[in-house]
């Protein structure tokens, strides 16, 4: 028999625990009443800028309430992560990061924050893929024929990326090497303007920049497109084939910027802004924007994006493993 004393307690716990539910549910539908910091990793002017600057301003007027872009730049995205992963995990100080927050958990041997726990993966806001490109003077017309280039060729045909770790265009690179068996040698640029400008002057004699840097000159016929990273063709490009259904089925190498709070943030919360982030980034007028970046709106919820997050960490450990790109 349950005592007078047990059923007062149960029934105070169940009191508190329909307080907390209410409550949450409550600041979530008033959520924001103040203006909400959305830290960009990256500095201004870059593609992670001008996601966060696109979204901002619509936030703004969905909310009622400043959205306030803070750049902070500086080692691949991590200065930015940690000023979010120390903050309070009320929904008032938001991160935008790219693909390369996934990698860097395999990439340095120690970060002032643990990905896992200090964060709350929301929602991506805008994914696109690069394009593996050859140089012209590259006796291959597709991307079978510079495999078995590389192969006869062995350690003799180099690449360009953007720097080491980058996601496309040094590690999507280190995955097709695992996944096709080829042996190409990097070479590093502090960006992929001056490797692209290599690229196109013969230099080197492939790369993976993004789909917006290379169409145009692969439609000049300055470069030749050899697949997509992406698993399915891209609209801007639909006749370049993706680099899956050339023989190696679930090769992907995208980039995305998403939308990340602090550890513990409440999900009701989360919810929230994943949908209002939606509504933003699904609008015809941002659908054209976000194309003309070479891009494409890919709003989820947050339970679908930190899936798609431990995913991207779970496959990028491994491809950092096997180029030994890791840094202390």
């Amino acid at each position: 028999m349950i005592s007078n004393k047990a059923e007062h307690s149960a029934a105070a716990i169940a009191m508190g625990l329909a307080f907390f539910v209410t409550t949450t549910e409550t600041l979530a539908q008033s959520y924001p009443v103040k203006p909400v910091r959305l830290v960009v990793a990256f500095a201004a002017g870059g593609p992670g800028d001008t996601a966060g600057r696109l979204v901002a301003p619509k936030l703004s007027e969905l909310w009622g309430q400043q959205v306030l872009v803070d750049n902070r730049g500086g080692a691949n995205s991590i200065v930015g992560s940690e000023i979010v992963a120390r903050s309070a995990p009320d929904g008032y100080t938001l991160l935008i990061v790219s693909a390369g927050f996934a990698i860097n958990v395999s990439m340095y041997a120690k970060l002032p924050y643990d990905t896992l726990k200090d964060f709350t993966p929301i929602t991506p806001i805008t994914a696109g893929p690069s394009v593996l490109v050859a140089h012209p003077s590259v006796p291959a017309r597709n991307l079978k024929e510079l495999i078995a280039l590389a192969k006869a060729k062995a350690g003799q045909m180099v690449y360009a990326s953007s720097g080491t770790g980058a996601p496309g265009s040094h590690l999507g690179m280190e995955l097709l090497k695992t996944m096709a068996g080829i042996d190409v040698v990097h070479v590093p640029y502090k960006s992929m303007a001056p490797g692209l400008t290599d690229l196109l002057g013969g230099q080197v004699h492939m790369a993976i920049p993004t789909i917006n840097v290379t169409l145009p000159h692969v439609r000049a016929g300055r470069l030749r497109a050899m697949g997509i990273t992406a698993l399915t063709r891209s609209p801007a490009a639909p006749d370049i084939p993706t680099i899956a259904e050339q023989g190696l089925p679930g090769y992907e190498a995208n980039n995305f910027y998403g939308i990340f709070g602090t550890g513990g943030l409440s999900p009701d919360i989360a919810n929230r802004i994943a949908a209002d982030v939606a509504k933003v980034v699904n609008a015809p007028d941002m659908q054209a924007r976000v194309a003309a970046l070479g891009m494409e709106p890919r709003a989820s919820t947050p339970s679908e994006f930190q899936a798609y997050v431990h995913s991207e960490i779970a496959k990028w450990a491994k491809v950092v493993k096997a180029s030994g790109a890791r840094r202390d």
